[in-house]
């Protein structure tokens, strides 16, 4: 296993529209479930695995999230400002590229939430990383261990853990991306300024034997929209032990 990151990119400017009405007042980021924000739940997760710089890019209610950030004292929090336009999955990593430094760092979604396993997800992605072989490496989940496998969009995983991405309906993929991933930055570097998907760089990187994926044991829960996070919320407190 090599140098775990300790640095993450945690994508948070995005405008929620599934979340709405939740996100007519706040970001999604925000939104609380089980008693704590999204952007809490992750940042915790993220902390716990080591990381002690966290990069959050900000766009919608742009100052609610600036301010509830001022109280963490866990780790160094540096805002990517977002606020003049959305940059997307690719762009906003390429954006905070100056803060983010060169070493591999972890990307974090903020809508997805997970009862662990026996071994923490972070963990599992940490001993699976490979930088002599690998780019990007995405956590995965396996279809039907989770809340939010939505869709056909997925990865099919060669024995070697090397991904490929479908988007078709059959066969279907049997593995989901959960939104964490430990990203080179360099990947990015010949993207230009603005905003673009991190999905071609998926592609260049399959095709060039780089994209990896490791699932997680842990029960997946993707907080896509109210009825997801009430059952995201339902799902956390059934787990929780009696005080």
């Amino acid at each position: 296993m090599s140098a775990a990151p300790k640095t993450a990119m945690v994508l948070a400017a995005g405008l929620g529209t599934r979340m709405r009405p939740l996100t007519d007042s706040m970001p999604k980021a925000l939104v609380p479930v089980a008693g704590k924000a999204l952007i809490d739940h992750v940042l915790d997760r993220l902390r716990d695995a080591g990381v002690e710089r966290a990069v959050v890019n900000v766009h919608h209610f742009a100052d609610q999230m600036e301010a509830h950030l001022e109280g963490r004292r866990d780790l160094e929090i540096l805002i990517s400002d977002e606020r003049a336009a959305l940059l997307d999955s690719g762009g906003g990593i390429r954006h905070a590229a100056d803060k983010l430094g060169r070493d591999p760092i972890f990307v974090a979604n903020i809508d997805s939430l997970w009862i662990e396993g026996r071994t923490p997800a972070l963990e599992t992605l940490k001993q699976a990383w490979d930088p002599g072989a690998m780019d990007i490496l995405l956590l995965l989940v396996k279809r039907g261990q989770g809340i939010g496998f939505e869709g056909p969009q997925g990865f099919f995983r060669d024995d070697a853990g090397r991904l490929t991405h479908s988007t078709a309906a059959a066969p279907p993929t049997p593995f989901a991306n959960i939104g964490f991933a430990i990203l080179k930055p360099q990947v990015l570097d010949d993207q230009p300024e603005g905003a673009f998907s991190i999905i071609p760089t998926w592609h260049r990187l399959q095709a060039e034997g780089r994209l990896y994926g490791v699932p997680m044991e842990a029960f997946w829960m993707h907080v896509g929209d109210p009825a997801a996070r009430d059952q995201a919320e339902a799902r956390i407190l059934s787990e929780a032990p009696l005080s």
